[in-house]
């Protein structure tokens, strides 16, 4: 495989890839303060600071266990665990297994340094994303997933594997196609039920109270992967709707749909509606199901051929 490459000052080839990770860790170490003689303003080293973190999370480690788990040095860890000691942050238990072993536990003084400690992080955290508007600290929490789970060598976990963040640019006429296309391919519908869902688009787009009415996105491996509405009723005070549930083939089976329902009845709580309506098809199996688990009641069934084959609109709803 051909890799892209730069020349170096001192002539070498390099992959800029390589060139691309060393520069972010160069932004990021200095952005946190790795290199900062007293992490998070303290006595300790980021390394010390670690290991008190784990130790405060912790059911009584050992140091084996310490060094195997965090990739360090034993001996390094040992002077480590030493200074925590002669500090009185950290006490040695009497094992009843191995008298070689001896799990470590915080003592009060160390869980308060610990708490401490915790609460700088948050701090400090806090400090580094007040500048970015939601949308923007979305796109940055799903790239970190995605960076963890790429490094990691292993897929990401369902749960971790896509983010949901409000429309951006593009993102209704996403939606506005991701159904006509899907819904022909995967049910035969016609382009009558692409121009209702470009209805329910317009409608949102230039009537939207931002109180009372939301979209969510789901971006799954970077793309765009689903959606949902959730729309005040134009004529029934105090009802909500939810609108155009989509999830892709391809992002099917991480749990989209259901936490695009879960946002949708949280909001819709949130804003003071006592009854939270949709209007489905019976041959949409996946989305009855996730409606059901959510406690839907189906209220209202009628055979119809708006889209072209037969079909049975169900209309489901949840008190709030």
């Amino acid at each position: 495989m051909n890799q892209r490459v730069l020349r170096a000052r001192n002539g070498e080839r390099v992959s800029t890839d390589v060139a691309a990770v060393r520069r972010f860790n160069r932004f990021y170490t200095r952005r946190i303060g790795v290199l900062d003689e007293g992490h998070l303003h303290s006595e300790f080293s980021l390394a010390e600071v670690r290991v008190l973190y784990e130790l405060a999370h912790r059911d009584a480690p050992t140091a084996a266990e310490l060094a195997t788990d965090l990739g360090l040095d034993r001996g390094y860890l040992s002077r480590m665990l030493a200074r925590f000691a002669r500090l009185r942050l950290l006490t040695r238990l009497p094992s009843p297994r191995d008298g070689r072993q001896y799990p470590l536990q915080l003592t009060p003084k160390g869980r308060a340094m610990c708490a401490e400690l915790d609460a700088r992080a948050r701090s400090a955290i806090d400090e580094l994303i007040a500048p970015l508007g939601e949308a923007d600290r979305v796109r940055l929490v799903g790239s970190m997933e995605t960076m963890e789970s790429l490094l990691d060598g292993v897929p990401a976990r369902s749960d971790r594997s896509y983010v949901l963040h409000p429309p951006r640019p593009g993102d209704l006429g996403w939606v506005v196609q991701s159904h006509g296309a899907l819904y022909a391919r995967e049910f035969g519908w016609t382009g009558e039920f692409e121009g209702l869902v470009a209805g329910i688009v317009a409608d949102f787009s230039a009537n939207c109270d931002p109180a009372r009415e939301q979209c969510w996105i789901a971006e799954h491996d970077g793309r765009n992967a689903g959606s949902v509405f959730l729309m005040r009723h134009r004529e029934r005070t105090g009802v909500a709707q939810l609108r155009l549930l989509l999830v892709e083939p391809s992002a099917r089976g991480a749990g989209i749909g259901r936490r695009l329902v879960e946002e949708c009845i949280r909001f819709a709580r949130q804003a003071g509606y006592h009854t939270l309506k949709l209007w489905t098809q019976s041959a949409l199996e996946s989305a009855r199901r996730i409606y059901e688990a959510a406690g839907f009641r189906l209220i209202e069934e009628e055979k119809h051929r708006r889209f072209g084959p037969e079909l049975v609109g169900q209309t489901w709803e949840l008190a709030l």
